[in-house]
């Protein structure tokens, strides 16, 4: 695994390499303007190709970048930003464990809101209820974004379902497929599962400190594992073809953070409002929903205040559910 500084020297790199696109650079002028030694150069080189990066070498001449690398790197998605705050500090790896430990150590040590975690791979993605995430090289959109916003703790579910919003949004926009949501944040198309988000908090009794927002999108994986098959899918099996990671990032951030500062500015009522539109499973599903140790069955009637789950049970009683894994759904 890299480390992070190596991470930006490459990400230079491949800025040098697209600056001069269509023609050799020799090692000699790239070593010197990076700084650093011939063989430097060639490992770099080595390590991208193995990456997939079209890298083109011809000996005694140079190197030369034949397509743009399909990787998710700080400057690519910085040229097109539309947003303020979120993803305006990015960092890139080509492997971790996890973008949300990266993300929340980061936040430990001061991270600006908005920072941005990207990964091409996780080796211990993870998603809700330790859930194991599925986190193929290139194929899909591992991130996690740190947020301080102005909340207290008890409010921190609604911009779960803010997330999801925002994430079924941008799916709609660059991909063109309709994004379902089950409750809380599962995004779904044509019923199977293409995305998960896990938010991770630390805060005081009355006011979040941070949040860890992790999310994985499923965009161009072409098969799963066949303990998936049937829940899991991707946009790329749903939509019949590829998918740029880049524009659904950029979609994805704008949508979030215009829905972050509509509820801070507007309250919790505007993202419920928008999640329950969003959400098939809002009203009148026969759900069943596992809560701790037991299973609660019933209808749904839209969401509490606070972004629980409401279920009709049969004797007519509304149970309000805060944390669960709805298992059945008609």
């Amino acid at each position: 695994m890299l480390r992070q500084d190596d991470t930006r020297k490459i990400d230079r790199f491949i800025q040098l390499l697209l600056a001069n696109a269509t023609v050799f650079v020799s090692g000699e002028k790239l070593a010197e303007t990076m700084r650093v030694c011939r063989m430097t150069i060639c490992n770099w080189v080595h390590r991208l190709q193995k990456e997939g990066m079209a890298i083109e070498v011809k000996p005694k001449v140079g190197y030369r970048l034949t397509e743009v690398p399909d990787l998710l790197l700080a400057h690519l998605i910085k040229r097109e930003l539309r947003t303020k705050t979120f993803g305006r500090n990015i960092q890139h790896h080509f492997q971790v464990g996890s973008t949300n430990d990266v993300a929340f150590q980061l936040a430990q040590e001061g991270a600006a809101e908005g920072t941005v975690v990207l990964s091409e791979e996780q080796t211990s993605g993870r998603g809700r209820l330790g859930r194991r995430w599925l986190s193929e090289k290139h194929l899909g959109i591992y991130m996690s974004l740190v947020v301080r916003p102005k909340l207290r703790p008890r409010h921190a579910p609604v911009l779960n379902l803010a997330v999801a919003v925002a994430v079924s949004k941008a799916i709609e926009q660059t991909c063109g497929l309709a994004a379902d949501i089950k409750w809380p944040n599962d995004i779904l198309v044509n019923g199977k599962k293409c995305c998960g988000i896990l938010t991770e908090m630390t805060a005081d009794l009355d006011q979040i400190k941070y949040l860890v927002i992790g999310i994985g999108i499923n965009v161009n994986h072409a098969r799963f594992p066949k303990s998936l098959e049937g829940q899991a899918s991707s946009l790329f099996l749903e939509g019949g073809r590829r998918f740029s990671r880049i524009e659904i990032i950029l979609a994805l951030l704008k949508n979030l953070e215009d829905l972050y500062l509509e509820f801070q500015e507007k309250g919790r009522e505007v993202i419920l409002q928008q999640w329950m539109q969003r959400s098939s499973f809002s009203h009148g599903k026969e759900v069943s929903v596992d809560v701790s140790d037991r299973q609660v069955h019933g209808t749904t009637l839209g969401l509490g205040g606070d972004g629980a789950l409401r279920v009709k049970l049969g004797d007519g009683q509304i149970e309000e559910i805060m944390t669960g894994d709805v298992v059945v759904w008609k």
